[in-house]
């Protein structure tokens, strides 16, 4: 029996306020189906891009997930949070002299040392996982959590605009970060304002961008769940724009879905992944091996004629 439950994946624009788990629970309702899940959490604090797999696009979002993307963000300079942004209050300030030693070329300085390939230390309320555990657990049970630096790379950090207030005892800036995945945006905020000496933190952040979906791609999830659903980026269209992609015919389709073999030489890469596609429908990932070789490494169980 085919399934007629909705597959594909949905780009929304996540407001603030709420959780990624809580944009997957209205989504659940707005299209009535259980299987949902995102790519890539964004805090309570963060708003923009969010990308969602429903039913067999589940499980294209470990390859979303690994894409780079865009953020715009406002950086605090002279206080810190526990939290490294503004989820929680600041407990640590600058001395008003090293603030107002503060100038546009040392940010830039600052914004340039922190730009290109870089160890990051994630901030310790975060969903890194320490022994099984959440890191933001373990915080918040009172644990000293220490997490280990991780390569990252960012590829653009541009200052926007800065706003100095003296007397209020901060210096915001605006920033545009294109960067890869796994970086945390307000450890960039905690680590510009720890290398001036007046510690820094994040006061508002929206990614813009997911790999190929931008904020014009992404929808607004109504308060009324009654309105209807908009119609799904389709798996195909989807998968394409994250690896080459080879096409086969339906007997070749349903050899690969069995787990089976097939030769080609209509792969677009000698070796690596590609997606395989059939009649628009994605049948598979599969790994290209010596000789042509296909290999599903991830079957999308397609209904074929």
């Amino acid at each position: 029996m085919s399934d007629t439950s909705p597959q594909g994946i949905l780009v929304c624009d996540k407001p603030q306020g709420l959780t990624s788990h809580g944009v997957v629970s209205r989504i659940r309702r707005w299209y009535g189906t259980r299987k949902v899940g995102h790519a890539g959490t964004l805090d309570p604090m963060a708003t923009g891009v969010l990308v969602l797999g429903l039913g067999r696009g589940t499980k294209l979002l470990g390859y979303i997930t690994g894409v780079s993307k865009t953020y715009l963000a406002t950086i605090r300079l002279g206080s810190a949070t526990p939290t490294d942004d503004a989820d929680s209050e600041p407990d640590l300030f600058a001395e008003p002299s090293a603030l107002a030693a503060v100038t546009d070329t040392r940010i830039a300085q600052g914004v340039s040392a922190l730009t290109g390939p870089i160890d990051q230390v994630p901030s310790a309320v975060s969903a890194i996982k320490v022994n099984g555990q959440r890191s933001y657990a373990r915080v918040r049970a009172g644990e000293e959590v220490e997490l280990k630096a991780r390569r990252v790379e960012i590829s653009q950090f541009t200052i926007l605009d800065t706003r100095y207030a003296l007397a209020d005892g901060h210096i915001d800036v605006d920033v545009e970060v294109d960067c890869s995945s796994g970086t945390y945006v307000r450890a960039l905020a905690r680590d510009l304002g720890g290398n001036l000496g007046v510690h820094g933190h994040l006061t508002a952040l929206r990614r813009t961008r997911v790999g190929a979906f931008g904020i014009d791609d992404a929808v607004t999830i109504p308060e009324d769940l009654d309105t209807a659903a908009p119609t799904l980026t389709s798996l195909a269209e989807v998968a394409r724009t994250l690896l080459p992609s080879v096409h086969v015919d339906a007997g070749e389709a349903k050899a690969l879905m069995q787990g089976k073999t097939v030769t080609t030489d209509r792969s677009p890469v000698e070796s690596g992944e590609v997606v395989v596609i059939c009649d628009d429908e994605l049948v598979s990932i599969a790994e290209v091996r010596a000789g042509g070789v296909l290999k599903s490494q991830t079957a999308f169980a397609i209904d074929l004629a």
